[in-house]
């Protein structure tokens, strides 16, 4: 043996943890009755660790379910459903179906039916809303009087307010003790460091367990067996990053921003007054009383007056104070602040990025920014630096207007939009006769802040401020002026000659005016290609900040012009690309045209995750044009499962005229939905009323499609053989304008007012017309509907080989279906094939949908033969999967 030290993994082993073991034991007994244990703490202090603990010693079933990656609504109960069910279709179906917080306890309650389980749930924090509250609710249901219970077991940080659960016991982790951490560290190596480390480390780490972990893990082995000295700063930044980073990106940005702000003003007054150490991190930073309990020394108090004053010099909003000191993260007394955690201080200054350290220091010295072509290159778009306002009042007037600008940039991105709107408008005042061209881009960007936020009156407002424009500029704001003032007799030329000019344009700020001047003229094709041209002009410029807003703008434009699948690729880029230059409100718009593309294909559970992170920003940011189109996902998503009521419910206040009702460039697009929904749930005089307004907008010709969906609408609306009529004519008027996916709609609508008239054999044309074009746009639940339909009819639905059909299924679907037929379930599949399950079921959907059938079941009867040698891809290998899981479930009985 060469004796070297080294470092072992962690295990389930706890030190100093005698109650809350105990806590664990009664919550486990054999003899007891179920209930729930909330086990909080602070980051690294062994949640999960005790959690693992638990799972292993319970005698019965144990469940493990982490936080999901995502925080989109039911994204949590999605998570424990697949782990407590994995496979199970009846548990997939309770999850389907449940609605409301009360529906998922009642399903989460039967799904465990009573049993002796135990369910782990890890940071409860990170959970999103909807499930956090579907879970009280089922434990709330869980302990009623004489009812067997399931066991809970709950992590959440130590922040996190609990929900009331009637019987519920809390434990709150602490730090170890001296013999505790001493016993942890010595269970981390083999042989055992030397005697000077482990006093120095259980000094350093001020019995924190996930600090001494994180601290062991970086020294090595050298300085562990004491060959070498130990670092001056052993628990140093990247340590305390380590341990502390995870829960710091949770925290809202504000946030982060102001707990930075109160770190660095306590490191300054430190400094000053000599009070710490010369350099932050010095091994006396934290030692351990006599009690065996943290005695650290804390980053001095600083007065809460001078941090609201540093925080608002510096842009960094001061909301959040109340909060972090209601949660325990900061300590107010005696007019003092300072972190409850003098870990948490610490990693806070070592995780925030240099330049906000530089944008805090320097809150007070003014400051002149770069030019607006820089910002929209990427380069400072994000602060503001030129400190408090009465040093930029002292400023020239051009300087003014270009710290409006950046302010006015940093809202646009990700603040409130009408903020943006006042700040960009004083900017293009001030800069108008200074400096045109950033007057011009300013004028642009307040519009398009109105227009995101709903506001026609804000519109106009920064369209009146150009009264020196000239030329194409001067089209665009007289046009576009007109065109919200319903004046199109006077829009349609002004707008025309811009997108006319938009060959002549290589900016691509000049591109976007053009492609939004063809959207207002209802010239979906003309603006798709345009916002091309400009996003390619963006890259090949490098225009970094500027590519999250032309990829929103070009994922609309497919959006309108029907092209689904171009749309959600775009906007998948346009996340992307949002993402490393902090531009949430370009992101959300995002999210929501995928939350439509998700109901065309009628993929619930991405409408609901897509929606639900659109409207998370959308709403406190004002962002009505992405809400409104949320909020139209959902419920073309509720439609399509045949929930009409609720569908209608949601789509009133969109149609709805006026500042409450929904974006007024959507109003018209989401009343052809609005009225189907109507129709279906009995509310005939309201879906009248807005097919009647709609009739008016769609003779305007600002919209491809609106013709064939205003004869769609009368068709719906019409009594007897008036509706025969109108149905032909949506379906004559739908041949031009392209849009594929409504025209199908139309036929099924058609198909199933002729079923139910008791016309089955003229039925089933149109359905079976729109049931190919839904398998063709890969749509589904509306193919699901459509062959429901038609199997109404007598129709017949597929069930018998079709070598054809099979011929046209791609490679990968082909592989895929050989499997399944042979009983692989999907996730042998995805691991035979390095897919996800999900990649796998789309796959299969589709399989389904192209082959006719309904079910798995089908396939032995329809897959095609295999050209390779057995064993290479199905016979031999599709059986082995088969059979390796029939000696899984043999040896588990």
């Amino acid at each position: 043996m060469s004796g070297a030290t080294h470092v072992t993994a962690p295990g389930p082993r706890l030190y100093d943890r005698a109650a809350e073991l105990a806590a664990v034991a009664r919550l486990t007994a054999p003899a007891g009755d179920g209930g729930v244990l909330f086990v909080t703490g602070g980051p690294g202090e062994g949640r999960s660790v005790l959690l693992a603990r638990a799972a292993d010693d319970f005698p019965g079933p144990a469940h493990r379910v982490a936080a999901p990656g995502h925080r989109a609504p039911w994204s949590g109960a999605r998570a424990l459903f697949a782990a407590l069910a994995p496979g199970v279709p009846e548990a997939r179906r309770a999850l389907r179906t449940a609605r409301g917080e009360d529906g998922l306890a009642a399903a989460v309650s039967g799904l465990l039916g009573g049993l002796p389980v135990l369910v782990c749930l890890d940071d409860l924090h990170l959970w999103d809303a909807h499930s956090r509250a579907a879970l009280a609710a089922a434990w709330r249901r869980d302990r009623a009087p004489g009812r067997p219970a399931p066991r809970w077991l709950v992590s959440a940080a130590r922040h996190h307010r609990l929900p009331d659960v009637p019987g519920a016991e809390t434990v709150r982790l602490g730090r170890l003790g001296p013999e505790g951490a001493r016993a942890l560290l010595l269970d981390l190596c083999a042989p055992p460091p030397a005697p000077p480390v482990v006093r120095r480390l259980v000094e350093e780490a001020a019995g924190h367990p996930g600090v001494l972990v994180s601290a062991v893990r970086r020294l090595g082995t050298a300085r562990l067996a004491g060959g070498s000295p130990l670092p001056e700063q052993p628990v140093d930044g990247a340590v305390l990053t380590e341990v502390y980073g995870g829960f710091l990106k949770h925290l809202p940005a504000d946030a982060r921003r102001l707990l930075t702000v109160v770190a660095l003003a306590g490191r300054t007054e430190a400094n000053r007054t000599g009070a710490s150490r010369t350099e932050e991190g010095r091994a006396d930073a934290g030692r351990i009383d006599a009690g065996g309990r943290e005695a650290a020394h804390r980053l001095p108090g600083v007065a809460v007056d001078a941090v609201l004053g540093g925080a608002r010099a510096a842009g960094v909003p001061v909301e959040p104070l109340d909060g972090l000191v209601a949660d325990g993260l900061l300590c107010r007394a005696d007019g003092l602040l300072r972190f409850e955690d003098p870990f948490l201080g610490r990693a806070v200054l070592a995780s925030a990025p240099a330049s906000r350290h530089h944008g805090v220091r320097r809150a007070g010295a003014p400051r002149p920014v770069r030019t607006a072509s820089a910002l929209a290159r990427g380069e400072r778009h994000r602060a503001d630096r030129l400190g408090p306002p009465a040093a930029v009042r002292a400023l020239a007037p051009a300087a003014r207007g270009r710290s409006h600008l950046v302010r006015g940039l940093a809202a646009l991105a990700g603040g409130p939009v009408m903020d943006a709107h006042e700040a960009l408008l004083r900017a293009a005042e001030l800069l108008r006769d200074r400096a045109p061209a950033e007057a011009s881009d300013a004028r642009f960007l307040a519009m398009e802040a109105a227009w995101a936020g709903g506001d026609v009156a804000a519109c106009l407002a920064a369209l009146d401020c150009g009264g020196d424009a000239g030329g194409t500029e001067r089209d665009f704001l007289d046009g576009l002026g007109a065109a919200l003032t319903v004046r199109l007799g006077e829009a349609r030329p002004a707008l025309a000659r811009v997108v006319a000019r938009d060959g002549a344009e290589d900016d691509p700020r000049l591109l976007l005016r053009a492609g939004s001047a063809a959207l207002v003229l209802g010239d979906t094709a003309a603006a798709a290609r345009i916002h091309a041209r400009a996003l390619a002009r963006a890259r090949a410029e490098h225009r970094t900040a500027l590519l999250p807003r032309v990829l929103e703008h070009l994922a609309y434009a497919e959006l309108r012009a029907g092209r689904y699948s171009r749309a959600a690729r775009t906007a998948r880029e346009g996340l992307r690309a949002a993402e490393p230059v902090e531009q949430p409100n370009t992101a959300a718009h995002q999210h929501a045209v995928l939350a439509l593309v998700a109901s065309v294909t009628g993929d619930g559970p991405a409408v609901a995750e897509h929606a639900g992170l659109a409207l998370g920003t959308a709403r406190p940011h004002g962002l009505v044009q992405a809400a409104t189109l949320a909020e139209w996902a959902l419920a073309r998503d509720e439609l399509g499962r045949g929930l009409a009521a609720q569908a209608a419910a949601r789509l009133v206040p969109l149609v709805r005229p006026g500042p409450r009702g929904g974006h007024f460039a959507l109003r018209m697009l989401v009343v052809p939905c609005f009225v189907e929904a109507a129709v279906a749930s009995g509310r005939t005089a309201e879906a009248r009323s807005a097919a009647g307004e709609y009739a008016v907008w769609a003779a305007q010709g600002l919209d491809g499609p609106a013709p064939a969906l205003l004869a769609r609408c009368r068709a719906l609306l019409a009594q007897g053989e008036e509706a025969a009529y109108w149905f032909g004519e949506a379906v004559r008027r739908h041949e031009g304008c392209g849009n594929d996916f409504e025209r199908a709609r139309t036929l099924l609508a058609y198909g199933t007012w002729l079923r139910r008239r008791r016309r089955p054999g003229a039925a089933r044309e149109p359905l079976r017309d729109a049931l190919v074009t839904f398998e063709r746009a890969a749509a589904d639940g509306w193919a699901d509907h459509a062959r429901s339909e038609l199997r109404a009819t007598g129709g017949a639905v597929g069930g018998t080989a079709d070598r054809t059909a099979w011929g046209l299924l791609t490679p990968q679907q082909q592989r895929i279906a050989r499997f399944a037929a042979r009983g692989a379930t999907n996730r042998e599949i995805a691991d035979r094939l390095a897919l996800s399950p999900r990649t796998v079921d789309h796959h299969l959907r589709g399989v389904f949908a192209r082959l006719g059938i309904r079910s798995r079941v089908e396939l032995p009867g329809v897959a095609g033969p295999d050209p390779r040698a057995p064993g290479q891809d199905g016979g031999t290998e599709a059986k082995g999967l088969v059979s390796s899981r029939a000696m899984r479930s043999a040896g588990s009985s």
